[in-house]
């Protein structure tokens, strides 16, 4: 593989596990720096925000800053605005997802909502579940800040996104818009987010189903590193492959 230029790195399981750092990954960030390479961590985790998610890296030893983090519910706002430049929208998440609407000028509300955005939370409600479900019926556009039907925690697997907003889906009868990984939109958003071409930069993740299809899907040169969900006898059930393989992000170290 030719030497790029630019990164998109997943999070969790290629730069940190839960609240340890995988060892090796200050240095490889640190090498980035040193090199002048331009890179952005992202992650479909939309309970946090910038801030949120820069301190917890911090903790763990990561020289990483809130500019250099992109969320999921950041790819999903801008695409709320995209569709429609101001607005009103019925939230299930947290403060990430809550901030990111806020700040394309969103007001929060469950009258007659032009979307409903379903995200991670720590805790899902049934009786926001089923207003949601009433809301799309009755008109409302269903998006869903990414389609992981389970996400991991310190005390083992939880479900997430993906296996709420198939509930919701069954429910309502509508579809939701997927906009975090392997979604391309988000893909393209965090390139112009970093302001980089597709044709430099190269994507890391620990995920086949989402970071390495997403980073193929948008002409990236992809990294699956083995430190994370998948394993190398994993990658033969699926009809792709990522550029290169390597146990960790500390094999990636540049000079």
């Amino acid at each position: 593989m030719e030497k790029k230029t630019n990164y998109l790195i997943d999070m969790d399981g290629v730069l940190v596990q839960g609240k340890r750092m995988i060892p090796g990954a200050d240095l490889f960030i640190e090498s980035l720096k040193k090199n002048g390479c331009k890179f952005l961590v992202l992650t479909n985790n939309s309970i946090y925000t910038q801030v949120d998610l820069a301190h917890r890296l911090q903790n763990t030893g990561l020289n990483i800053e809130a500019n250099q983090i992109f969320t999921s519910a950041m790819a999903t706002a801008a695409f709320m605005k995209a569709q429609k430049e101001s607005g009103n929208a019925f939230v299930i998440g947290e403060s990430g997802l809550n901030v990111a609407i806020h700040s394309i000028g969103y007001i929060l509300t469950d009258e007659k909502p032009d979307f409903v955005v379903l995200g991670e939370t720590f805790d899902y409600n049934f009786r926001q579940v089923t207003k949601a479900v009433r809301l799309i019926m009755d008109g409302a556009a269903f998006i869903a800040t990414n389609p992981d039907p389970t996400g991991p925690s310190e005390s083992g697997i939880t479900p997430a996104c993906g296996a709420m907003a198939a509930l919701i889906e069954k429910a309502s009868g509508r579809s939701p818009c997927y906009c975090g990984k392997p979604s391309p939109y988000m893909m393209r958003s965090a390139l112009n987010y970093l302001g980089v071409h597709s044709e430099s930069t190269i994507m890391i993740g620990d995920r086949m189903d989402t970071d390495i299809v997403a980073g193929i899907q948008s002409g990236m040169d992809t990294i699956l590193v083995l430190s994370g969900v998948t394993s190398l006898k994993q990658i033969e059930e699926y009809p792709y492959r990522p550029s290169q393989v390597v146990k960790s992000v500390a094999d990636l170290i540049l000079e």
